[in-house]
């Protein structure tokens, strides 16, 4: 089994800032897809910023030059620098990784939830 949690959310002022970390744990032996998902009050949840093996990061337009993701291969965690934070990024952030073995699969973390207040 594989178990995603993800920390860091918070109550932050418009202009702030805000660092999002997220831990894969269990049996892995590689993870070949990390993404960083925001579902705001009433909105479907939309993709912010993923990594894959295939190449570098990639940004939804709306945080483009203001959110960063990264990871640390070796012990499985990704984090999303997030900066000038707007109202408009308010939701809660999950973390969805995607497993190829031993036992494939893509698991998701219950959750973050970031409030930006204008």
């Amino acid at each position: 089994q594989v178990h995603v949690m993800e920390s860091g959310g918070d109550l932050v002022q418009a202009g702030g800032s805000l660092l999002l970390s997220c831990t894969a744990s269990g049996r892995i032996y590689t993870i070949n897809y990390w993404g960083w998902f925001r579902q705001a009050p009433g909105s479907q949840r939309e993709l912010v910023a993923k990594l894959d093996s295939r190449g570098g990061p990639n940004y939804v337009d709306s945080v483009k030059g203001r959110f960063t993701i990264s990871r640390d291969t070796a012990k499985n965690l990704m984090y999303l620098q997030m900066d000038n934070l707007k109202p408009e990024d308010t939701g809660v952030y999950s973390c969805n990784v995607d497993v190829p073995s031993p036992n494939p699969g893509s698991f998701w973390g219950p959750g973050t939830q970031v409030t930006v207040s204008s």
